[in-house]
């Protein structure tokens, strides 16, 4: 809990202020797929913590939102980082890609500067979750 929902909670808390001041700014936190649907190896605290992130951005963006403030959360699914490639077991990656509808693991999550959630774009989103989980996360 601690390194998931308070950290983003506490480091939200610490940037807040100056967005109110400027009456602009954007938030995104990052939660995971875990928080949206229940799996077996997934950690029940780390799901729990996941969730509350999910919920902490949408309360937020319903708060702050008539400050010119908009906040939303990327929640990828697994992510063959480098250390997920050492850590994972390939008997496990594999049952991980039956999971999904695409039939593959993400290599990495990429949110361009000029397309992303924070830039001005995106400027009538907010309150908004974005699986990025390839597919088994559908609602």
């Amino acid at each position: 809990m601690a390194g998931n929902l308070t950290a983003t909670f506490l480091t939200i808390k610490s940037v807040l202020p100056g967005m109110k001041a400027r009456r602009a700014g954007a938030v995104i936190t990052i939660s995971s797929a875990a928080a949206r649907r229940p799996h077996p190896q997934s950690p029940i605290p780390h799901a729990a913590a996941k969730a509350g992130i999910q919920m902490l951005t949408q309360h937020l963006a319903a708060q702050v939102g008539p400050l010119g403030i908009r906040v939303n959360c990327i929640a990828p699914e697994t992510i063959l980082t480098e250390r997920n490639q050492e850590r994972i077991p390939d008997a496990q990656k594999r049952a991980l890609v039956q999971l999904h509808p695409i039939r593959r693991l993400a290599r990495r999550t990429m949110w361009h500067r000029r397309r992303g959630f924070w830039s001005d774009g995106a400027g009538w989103i907010t309150g908004v979750v974005l699986d990025v989980a390839g597919g088994p996360v559908m609602d």
